[in-house]
Order: C-alpha cells, then sequence, then structure tokens
C-alpha cells in the first residue's frame, strides 16, 4: 500500500466575513483527547474543536467548524514550529491542517485508502523530523511532508507486512523508532525501501503506549506505567506511574508523562521536577504540556488546568461550553436554551448513560449541572440514568422537568434537583427489569394552552400521563392497539383542539387522542404514511401537521379533521425541481421539525444535514451540509428556535453550532422595531434585518428624497434589506426613511437608517 498514489481532495476552508458572521459556535472542551504546543502557545482538543492559550497573556482562542476546522474525532496534534502549522489527526484518518493565517486545509487520502479496514485508520501520534511528518496510525506509519502537504510513503510493519497498530514513533540515532503493542520496533532512518516489513526488527518486546526521542536519549512508556529509556536492546527503568501512560512528549525542554492518576515532568538530565496528583478537585488526566512557567494538564470531563509552577495554583482555563458536544435534545423558552445528553436508540434499549444538563442564557453562558448534583435531592441520592428530553413550564421558567427513559422525570426548580417522579411517588409506572435493570420511561412531554403537563410513559398499558398539580390521570391505548405495553414513544404535539398526537416511535404509527371528545385514532402505512416508526411531529400556524418518520415526509393539512372524521389519511408534499415532480424529504430520517418566525420549516435528518423550506414546502430556502456549511456531521439530533432573534440551533453527534437567520415570531405593535446593523459602514456586506415587526407588515424604505428604494411584506418579526434598490444597485451613501404599517393600517412606525459608503 503507497497513499502517495491515492487519489486526494485538497480542501480549504476559509469562510468568508459574511458567511462566518451568521454562525455561531457551541461546542463543549471538557473531554481533552490531544494536547500541542509552540513555544508561546497551548492547545486541547476535545472531539470536535480546538481551543489554545497563550501562556504570557492568558488569551484564549477556538477553532471550530465555523471557522473550516470538520473534525471526524480528533485523535492527535502536532505544532509544526517552523511552517507555524498545527496538523490535527482524526479517528477515521482524516488530516487537518491549521495554518498560521487559520485556513484549514483538509486530506482525505487515508480516509479513501482502500486497503485498510474503515475502523482501523485512526492517527494516533503525529511525529516530525527534518519537515516530514510521521503519522502514526492504527495500521502502521504515513509519511507526510509539512511543507508541501502532500503524502509519501507508508510503511505496513507487521508481521508479513500486516497492519500493527503504532502509537507513537520517533526518530533517534540513525534509526527510526515505533512504539507498538507488540514491542518496540525499529530500522535503519537511511534505508530507501523502509516499506518493506523486513526493514523492521523488534528491539523491546511488550506493549509501548509512547516514545520520544530527547537529549540524546530514546525514552519509552508502556500500557502498565513503565518509563523506561531504551538503549539497543535493553532498558533502564524510571520511576514507574500508577497505569497505563496516555501521554508522552517533549514539551520546551521537558519530558511530560501522562497516566489516568498522575502527571511527571523530567528535565533533560531525566531528574524530576515535578508531580502533579490533583488540581484540586477530583479529575481524570489525559495529556500534558509545559509552555514557559505553566504545566497544562488535559482532563477527561474538566477541560484543562493551567498550574503556574511557580505557585502550584491550579486554573481551569477551559473556554466556556455545554457539557458534551453530542447533545440529544434542545429546548428554547424565551431566556434560555437547556441541552441534555441521553440517547434512545432504535429499540429504545437503556444505555444506563449518567449525564449531567446544561443551560445556555444570554449574558452569563452556559451553566452545567453535572451528574452528582442531580444525584441529591434534599440530601438523597437518587439515580437519573438516559435523559432523552427537557421539557420549560411556559408560565415559569424556573421549573424544569428532565425526562429520563430509565429513571422517571426529575423536576429542577431554579436549577435545584426538587423531586424525582417515578412509580413511588407518582402516576407514573415502572415497566420492569430489562436486561436486569429496573426502567422507568418517560420518553416525550408537552404542555398544553392551560399549562398542563402530559408525558408519555413507554411499555405500559396506560402510556399517557396527565399532571394536573399534583393529580396524575392516566390513559389507556388499548382501544387502537390491543398491547400498548409494547409502544415506546418519540414526541408529542397538542393541536388548537387540545388534540394530542404522539409519534410511536417504533412501529406503532401516530396515535391521536382527544379527551374531551373521548376519541382515539391510530395512523400507519395504511394511511399514507411512509413507514410506522414515526419520529418527529410538528403543527404550523395553518393548523398543517407535519410528519416526520423514517423514511420520509407526510402533512395532515388540518388537524381538526380529526374530530368529524373517522379517518384521516396523510399527504405527500410534491415539488417541483428541474422541471420533475418530486416527494419533499423522500425517503429521509427525519429526526426533528421546527417551524420558525415566518412559518418556514426547518427538517433535521439523520444523514442529510438541514433543510428550510417555505411555508407549504414548495421551495427549499436553505440545505445546509457538513460540506457547504459550518455543521460539524449531517446528522442533526434535534433544532431550536430563538423567535426573538431568528437564530436556529443546530445539536449534531459532532457539535453544537447555529444559523443567525432572519425568521423570528411576530410582535404585538410596532413600539420596539429596530434596524441592524445602523449605520451600515464601509465594508459590510450583509444585509440589514428590520425586527420587531407585526406580521404582514408593509415595510417601504425610501431615499430622503422620497424616492421608493424597496418594499416588502414581513412574515413573522423581522424582514431584511440588502441595501440596494430593488436588487439592482448599491444604494449611495445617505440616510434612509424606513415608513412601516400594520396589515390593517391601524399602527404605524417610521424608522432611520444610515448607510455609509467607502471610497
Amino acid at each position: 500500500m503507497n497513499i502517495r498514489h491515492t487519489l486526494f481532495l485538497l480542501f480549504v476552508c476559509c469562510f468568508g466575513f459574511a458567511q462566518t458572521q451568521q454562525w455561531g459556535s457551541y461546542y463543549s472542551y471538557t473531554n481533552v483527547v490531544a494536547m500541542a504546543q509552540n513555544n508561546t502557545r497551548m492547545f486541547a482538543a476535545s472531539g470536535s474543536a480546538i481551543f489554545s492559550q497563550n501562556s504570557a497573556s492568558g488569551e484564549l482562542k477556538t477553532i471550530t467548524s465555523v471557522e473550516g476546522l470538520k473534525a471526524d474525532g480528533i485523535t492527535a496534534m502536532h505544532f509544526s514550529a517552523d511552517t507555524g502549522r498545527l496538523l490535527v489527526g482524526n479517528s477515521t484518518g482524516l488530516l487537518l491542517v491549521v495554518n498560521s493565517d487559520g485556513s484549514v486545509v483538509t486530506k482525505i487520502d487515508i480516509v479513501q485508502e482502500t486497503n485498510v479496514p474503515y475502523n482501523k485508520k485512526a492517527i494516533n501520534r503525529i511525529y516530525e523530523n527534518k519537515g516530514m511528518a510521521y503519522l502514526s496510525c492504527d495500521f502502521g506509519i504515513v509519511q507526510f511532508n509539512v511543507n508541501t502537504l502532500q503524502f509519501g510513503d507508508t510503511y505496513s510493519i507487521g508481521p508479513g507486512g500486516g497492519l500493527l497498530k503504532v502509537n507513537q514513533c520517533a526518530v533517534h540515532q540513525g534509526y527510526i523508532y515505533a512504539a507498538t503493542e507488540s514491542g518496540i520496533l525499529r530500522a535503519s532512518a537511511a534505508s530507501a525501501n523502509l516499506i518493506d516489513y523486513n526493514e523492521w526488527s523488534q528491539v523491546v518486546p511488550g506493549n509501548w503506549t509512547g516514545l520520544i526521542s530527547f537529549n540524546n536519549k530514546l525514552v519509552a512508556a508502556s500500557a502498565t506505567g513503565d518509563f523506561v529509556t531504551v538503549n539497543n536492546n535493553s532498558t533502564s527503568g524510571l520511576a514507574p506511574l500508577p497505569s497505563a501512560i496516555l501521554d508522552l512528549r517533549e514539551a520546551n525542554g521537558f519530558i511530560v508523562a501522562t497516566s489516568a492518576e498522575k502527571v511527571v515532568v523530567y528535565d533533560n538530565a531525566l531528574v524530576q521536577q515535578y508531580q502533579i496528583n490533583t488540581v484540586g478537585e477530583p479529575a481524570v488526566f489525559s495529556a500534558a504540556t509545559v509552555v514557559g512557567r505553566n504545566l497544562y494538564v488535559g482532563t477527561t470531563e474538566k477541560g484543562v488546568y493551567s498550574i503556574d509552577l511557580n505557585t502550584f495554583l491550579p486554573t481551569n482555563i477551559t473556554p466556556n461550553g455545554p457539557l458534551r458536544s453530542n447533545i440529544y435534545a434542545l429546548k428554547k423558552s424565551a431566556n434560555a436554551l437547556w441541552a441534555v445528553y441521553g440517547f434512545a436508540d432504535v429499540n429504545f434499549d437503556p444505555k444506563l448513560r449518567k449525564y449531567g444538563v446544561s443551560k445556555l442564557s444570554a449574558g452569563t453562558g452556559w451553566t452545567n449541572i453535572p451528574y452528582t448534583t442531580l444525584q441529591t435531592i434534599n440530601g438523597v441520592t437518587k439515580d437519573i440514568t438516559d435523559i432523552v428530553d427537557v421539557l420549560i413550564n411556559p408560565t415559569d421558567e424556573k421549573q424544569v422537568y428532565l425526562l429520563s427513559s430509565g429513571s422517571g422525570m426529575m423536576k429542577l426548580t431554579d436549577m435545584v434537583p426538587t423531586i424525582l417522579y417515578d412509580e413511588t411517588n407518582s402516576g407514573i409506572e415502572n415497566q420492569g427489569l430489562v436486561n436486569n435493570y429496573r426502567t422507568v420511561r418517560v420518553q416525550s412531554g408537552v404542555f398544553d394552552k392551560q399549562g398542563t403537563l402530559w408525558i408519555m410513559n413507554g411499555l405500559t398499558k396506560k402510556p399517557l400521563k396527565k399532571l394536573t398539580g399534583t393529580s396524575w390521570t392516566p390513559y389507556s391505548f388499548e382501544s387502537v392497539y390491543p398491547t400498548p405495553q409494547e409502544m415506546q414513544y418519540k414526541d408529542i404535539v397538542v393541536d388548537d383542539s387540545g388534540t394530542k398526537w404522539i409519534a410511536s416511535g417504533t412501529t406503532f404509527g401516530l396515535i391521536g387522542f382527544n379527551e374531551t371528545a373521548n376519541k382515539f385514532m391510530r395512523l400507519t402505512t395504511a394511511n399514507e404514511l411512509p413507514d410506522n416508526y414515526v419520529m418527529s411531529l410538528a403543527i404550523d400556524k395553518s393548523g398543517r401537521m407535519w410528519i416526520g418518520t423514517r423514511s420520509g415526509l407526510r402533512v395532515i393539512y388540518s388537524t381538526q379533521r380529526f374530530l368529524s372524521e373517522d379517518v384521516i389519511n396523510t399527504s405527500q408534499v410534491i415539488i417541483e425541481e428541474d422541471g420533475v415532480a418530486q416527494e419533499l424529504m423522500y425517503a429521509q430520517t427525519i429526526n426533528d421539525i421546527e417551524i420558525d418566525g415566518s412559518d418556514n420549516k426547518w427538517f433535521g435528518t439523520d444523514t442529510a444535514g438541514a433543510f428550510l423550506v417555505s411555508p407549504d414546502g414548495q421551495k427549499t430556502l436553505y440545505h445546509f451540509t457538513k460540506d457547504n456549511s459550518p455543521l460539524p456531521s449531517n446528522t442533526i439530533n434535534d433544532i431550536a428556535i430563538d423567535n426573538t432573534t431568528g437564530e436556529v440551533f443546530f445539536a449534531t453527534d459532532k457539535g453544537m453550532v447555529s444559523f443567525k437567520g432572519s425568521s423570528t415570531a411576530a410582535a404585538n405593535d410596532l413600539n420596539s422595531v429596530y434596524a441592524y446593523p445602523n449605520p451600515v459602514r464601509p465594508g459590510y456586506d450583509g444585509d440589514v434585518k428590520i425586527t420587531n415587526l407585526t406580521d404582514k407588515a408593509n415595510v417601504k424604505i425610501t431615499d430622503v428624497e422620497g424616492n421608493l428604494v424597496y418594499e416588502t411584506t414581513s412574515e413573522g418579526g423581522t424582514i431584511t434589506w440588502d441595501t440596494t434598490a430593488f436588487g439592482k444597485y448599491k444604494v449611495r451613501s445617505g440616510v434612509y426613511m424606513v415608513f412601516i404599517s400594520s396589515e390593517d393600517t391601524t399602527m404605524k412606525a417610521v424608522r432611520k437608517i444610515m448607510v455609509i459608503r467607502g471610497n
């Protein structure tokens, strides 16, 4: 195999000013998986994003998908001092090169290599010698020229030339050494035929996790914590670490070795200078490095601590963010965005994931509630595993409910756990033991317009539960399905008639129920659903219900039909593309549907990214994917919308980003209308937004002489103006008048916009 001769794609991501201004990133930096350094700055990577700190000034920077870093699970980093480039290796073999100007080059040669199984392509460490980077991979060693950004030879050094995982490599005294699971191997660095496995021989047996060449010494680390110098076929032991050495590096004149419990730092004479056993609170170490007089310690859950080597005082420098990047569900209230991290697979099997929850608030950023805090209610320990949804009381944002597919429902008041509802203290039922685990499945919920809470209690005969005050009312589904104890649930919405619509989430279709009419209805593929596995539901301003399934989209054009008809069939949305009639969202798995302030529909898919379509679905306004936007993944777990600002949040399996759109909820009057940016300064190429409008407001923009340059009608609370005269040419510098009137002309407002053009 020779990657040098395979096809490759070179893709430079330099998002322009206007595009990056439209996107925001919300990554977690708590799980540090790799670190790097130069003589002034430390770099730390979570699975999908990177942050760095200048050790002298303390300045923090982040590098995310908004800057073009499309990671596939970061596993290794190396800073090339000669070129100023940061090399970033991934679990898929993807290599990202961050240039000194911030642009990102994506190299997919290893990803595309057909002779290596897809699960054997991880880049474990990156070592540089004389302008050549050596990538230690799960299958061998790959050369990469840091100057030309071209791949070179591949060394397959396993028995018979087979694949062998290489954890780290180094050039030392004329030899290239490789730390592997099958010993330390070496070959002459001068050999012209290093691709021949016969050139490689074992010098030390054992399972070695790392090795470096440092001050004319070869230092190696093992999976059992051994820390040694290697001299030909013998080793000399240094002080061992208590467990596997996870990270071994040379950093600005020091050797730094890291295990889960300890960090040790040696000088160039291999004399121990520093040892870190704690950072002031419980933490599992993953990597460490030295820059200036700071020792940086990366952890698996708490980010990076900077330890001043003069005072030994640790400071957590991790950028503000959620607990995890893989967010499963979001919920937006007027003043906060909540994120949870549980997961429900196709069978809803319990995963026993013990994760906390996160809250994003304007001005204060992220506030995280760790799992240990959720466990304690009034001094009593309670487990709440697999939190899959969050509900916010629409009349009191301080009351938040966490829905668990394993433990019931927890109520938070002012972010403090106050009660865990389960079979012991509520109408929620225990489903019984699954794989020897007790499960109380509360899988989805909703507040109706009266403020009543409805939840779905999976795998029970009476799965629909209503909570009014402290009173619980259960409802059986046996009239529409004889064994509802087999059913589990993905979503529930309430229409204007109070009918509850429930996505069964397995193979039971869509359930409708109205308690006032005492009426049930079940819709399946017999009612034109493309799949009985219903994933998501949303009701728009026109009373249409949009139904996302595992195999496509359907619509019920009026949910009011439920009360007057005994059979309802769903409808396809047929659109025309390139003169051909097609079904909207054909065969897509639709994980979420959200309606924005202009009644447009956002679809979050499992493999195709996010779509925004017009209110009737006939026009695709945006289709964002990993390839054409800052989305870090095409798997969209959930979407949430801030109807005040128009910001749309996309939770993916690799991190969350947001698109700062222009569709906001309509205001009740025109008293708070404003335009931004205002003034429009030279060099600005984006749109001007006029917001806090009433729905269907008429907006006219004229110059000071009264000449009309733009006119539109709002859909929702915001319109945009591209500062042109009806799209023909950019308007000149000057003051422009904005005349606004409500649909019925009873409310009016006037605003001014200053436009300043450059020379």
